[in-house]
């Protein structure tokens, strides 16, 4: 027997298709209708609503076997064969995690490819594997962030159980896993969530109608959210997720969604026994974001810093286009190094107004917020998805490294820049509706000939190509320049753990010397200096002590080194 529910205040009648036999359902005052019915455990399912005959997956689809248009089927996930019971969880703050697409990360794109790469991962010295999304999306390959059915997982990734054994496999292996979840909107292909209750509000956003978490009935769609929340950290065992573009979440609430969440994980941590993390990508560099609850803030663990990763990449590589034109000086990364933020209640010209609100660096350590020299996002929606291992040398990616990694802020690294993969990461996607396929392509083009990009090298999403392109070729291994920036990325992540100043996450014992025009900059932190020549000609700096590690060629002095151009070297005095 099993005990059939779902949300649906607006259809006056709701009944149940449990393989093709129709049931009828009790609706309830709370606007919930029930019913048990005698099947299978693995019985496929959906609701019809009123008249139209059409069966509809479950709002809260725990399993989506033939896609997201199709019926759902019950899955358990106590059936499971966990074997993490000895997992104890681990804090995020300070970690080394690693983001990766799951389709593309290997060739076979799946759950199970994944898991023969985690020893790779543990011997590079990551803490965390961030997955981009695996929620139900329409198609076979796609970023994630146009999920339906946020209770579902990407079958052609390897569905529910596909994905325990993947989370089970990192914690075998003292491995975190995070899961990219997305909140703010619903993708435009399979929701039919609108013709069970008012998911949607007047509010849209740049992916479509937003999410109604203030308006009539807004409670229940809060509780869905939540509920989604907590399913991926209790039934799957995910030590966190990382909330996709939470500025988007229009909610003029008392209690704002983020700070509900926020204690409805700490509820569930405490239950389990282990850490739960929840880190937040916005653009607003607002720090009530990672604010302790009890000091007026949400109580979000962590929080992308598009800053950061804006201050390092213009500085080395030069590029001022669109919102990198605030960004660009070694002043300005000084700047955002030493205070997290560089819009904290400053101009923003991209944004025509003022932007962003001061970190207090007494009360928040760095390691509430993420470092990072590349993401999905700054990789993926660049026109043809180019990585800056195209445009830059080794010399520039170990600098970009070594200023994030070596920096107090939590890091980030994306799949296969630890080695300079050539492969790009592209947008890609497979819907199955051509006019949903043109009008993807048509406004990919569109936007980035606003962008100042031509249109005609923007890749067609829609072209197989595009997804299969942006597959990393992990062959690039055995080639000697890629396998010796590995060997740097290694080398430095393994700094970042052992050396003692390197763990210290105060910003206030973070202390910055550059040099404007020779294009220098020393990052200290206590007895530990990283010196960089972002310039092609040799410099002199004010750095010296015993060398721990560096690309270049640098010649460590008693009273300074000398950087040819494009290096970087960590010294530590005695």
């Amino acid at each position: 027997m099993a005990d059939f529910a779902v949300w649906a205040p607006l259809p006056k009648s709701v009944r149940l298709d449990v393989d093709g036999t129709l049931h009828e359902m009790t609706r309830g005052e709370d606007d919930w209708w029930r019913a048990a019915v005698d099947c299978a455990p693995d019985a496929r399912y959906g609701f019809v609503l009123d008249d139209d005959p059409t069966v509809l997956p479950d709002p809260r689809s725990p399993r989506q076997p033939d896609g997201v248009h199709d019926r759902s089927q019950l899955w358990n996930p106590n059936r499971t064969a966990w074997t993490d019971q000895q997992w104890a969880g681990r804090s995020i703050e300070g970690a080394v995690i690693y983001e990766l697409h799951t389709g593309t990360f290997t060739e076979a794109g799946t759950f199970d490819a994944a898991i023969d790469k985690l020893d790779y991962l543990v011997d590079l010295g990551i803490d965390f594997v961030e997955l981009m999304p695996v929620n139900g999306f329409n198609g076979t390959h796609g970023w994630g962030y146009d999920g339906v059915l946020w209770y579902a997982v990407h079958e052609p990734y390897g569905g529910p159980d596909g994905l325990v054994r993947l989370v089970d496999a990192c914690h075998a292996r003292g491995l975190g896993v995070l899961i990219d979840a997305v909140f703010n909107h619903f993708g435009p292909s399979g929701n039919y969530l609108p013709k069970f209750g008012p998911y949607l509000s007047s509010v849209s956003n740049p992916w479509g109608e937003g999410v109604n978490l203030a308006g009539p009935d807004a409670d229940e769609v809060r509780t869905y959210i939540i509920e989604c929340a907590l399913r991926w950290m209790y039934d799957f065992h995910a030590d966190g997720l990382r909330l996709d573009a939470v500025h988007a979440l229009v909610d003029n609430t008392a209690i704002h969604l983020l700070e509900e969440m926020s204690a409805e994980t700490d509820a569930l941590s405490a239950v389990l026994g282990r850490p739960l993390s929840l880190i937040a990508e916005s653009d607003l560099n607002d720090p009530r974001l990672i604010t302790p609850r009890d000091r007026g803030g949400y109580g979000l663990t962590a929080q992308w810093d598009d800053d950061i990763h804006h201050a390092i990449h213009t500085a080395v590589s030069g590029e001022r286009q669109g919102y990198y034109a605030d960004f660009g000086t070694v002043a300005t990364l000084a700047t955002t190094l030493q205070n997290g933020y560089f819009h904290a209640g400053t101009y923003s010209s991209f944004r025509h107004r003022r932007h962003g609100r001061p970190l207090d660096k007494s009360l928040i350590p760095a390691t509430r917020l993420m470092a990072y020299t590349c993401t999905h996002d700054q990789v993926g929606n660049r026109a043809v998805g180019d990585r800056p291992s195209r445009n830059l040398d080794y010399g520039q990616l170990a600098i970009k490294a070594a200023l994030a990694l070596g920096s107090p802020y939590t890091a980030m690294l994306f799949m296969g820049e630890e080695w300079g993969s050539s492969r790009p990461f592209q947008f890609f996607s497979s819907h199955t509706e051509p006019e949903l396929a043109t009008a993807t392509a048509e406004g990919r083009k569109a936007e980035f000939a606003d962008h100042g990009w031509d249109a005609h090298d923007v890749p067609d999403p829609q072209n197989p190509e595009a997804f299969l392109r942006s597959k990393l070729d992990w062959q690039e291994l055995s080639e000697p320049e890629h396998a010796r920036l590995l060997s740097f990325y290694r080398r430095l992540i393994a700094l970042r753990r052992n050396e003692t100043d390197l763990t210290d996450p105060w910003l206030s014992h973070l202390s910055v010397d550059y040099d404007e025009d020779r294009r220098w900059i020393v990052m200290r932190r206590g007895r530990v200096a990283i010196a960089c020549n972002l310039g092609e000609e040799p410099v002199r700096v004010p750095a010296t002590g015993e060398v721990l590690l560096e690309w270049g060629g640098a010649d460590v002095h008693a009273d300074g080194a000398e950087l040819p151009g494009h290096s970087v070297v960590i010294v530590k005095s005695g």
